[in-house]
């Protein structure tokens, strides 16, 4: 096992402090929202937090002079914590364009659900991907069930849950992705796989196939999406080390 370098350990900062940015962002909004709520005010014009959204809160008037200075507040806190994740994303973008990381994250895009954001989280929270195998990674994660063994009986429970938290959500956020059909390839992994030797983007049209297929055996069966989700994102961890470690 080595030691971080100071640039991977900067990085590595700068990603984390983007979630902060995502968690903070996403509990102004609950505010805001639960402050409209409360006075029967509800946004019906289609997806919320969209630019059409931001107009329609803008619209908003009240009369009572201390609900609009809360409404006030409570948006300026909205619009301030976009702007914030807003300039963490730009910056992440160029890192992830440089050199130093253009490589890893371009392999781990090949698969659906991994932008170049998700790419550079994963590439400078695993460190060496070589450390691991296709199997063990997810353990590494805590996306493995926990186990509960008493002589001859073997009993299986939830994840572990254990290792880094910010990896695994990311994984577990990105399985999403596979859900949706695969029979067509999208623009952007398109544009995506046009980094990456044909090597890479055959691996990676691989694994998206089988994830897929993976979620629709599920979906037959009936499983529970949210556990389907977890199996998936363990596999994805393990297609994520296929890429990284590819030669």
């Amino acid at each position: 096992m080595t030691v971080p370098e100071r640039e991977i350990e900067a990085v590595r900062d700068l990603v984390r402090a983007r979630e902060d940015a995502r968690a903070d962002l996403m509990r102004v909004r609950h505010r805001l929202s639960k402050l409209l709520l409360r006075q029967g005010i509800v946004y019906s014009g289609g997806t919320p937090w969209t630019c059409k959204h931001e107009e329609w809160l803008r619209r908003q008037r009240f009369d009572d002079v201390h609900l609009k200075a809360a409404f006030d507040y409570s948006f300026d806190a909205v619009l301030a914590a976009t702007a914030a994740r807003d300039r963490l994303d730009e910056q992440i973008l160029v890192v992830a364009a440089s050199p130093r990381f253009a490589d890893p994250v371009n392999r781990l895009g090949c698969l659906r659900g991994i932008s170049a954001l998700t790419g550079l989280a994963l590439t400078v929270e695993i460190g060496d991907w070589s450390r691991f195998t296709g199997s063990s990674i997810g353990a590494y994660v805590g996306l493995v069930p926990s186990e509960h063994s008493s002589g001859g009986s073997r009993v299986q429970g939830s994840i572990t849950k254990a290792g880094n938290t910010h990896v695994r959500r990311l994984l577990i956020e990105s399985a999403w992705h596979h859900r949706k059909s695969y029979s067509t390839c999208g623009p952007t992994l398109r544009a995506r796989w046009a980094k990456v030797d044909p090597a890479l983007r055959a691996r990676g049209h691989t694994g998206n196939r089988r994830l897929n297929k993976r979620w629709q055996s599920f979906i037959d069966r009936g499983k529970n999406p949210n556990v389907a989700n977890v199996a998936i994102a363990r596999e994805l961890a393990g297609w994520c080390w296929s890429l990284a470690t590819l030669q």
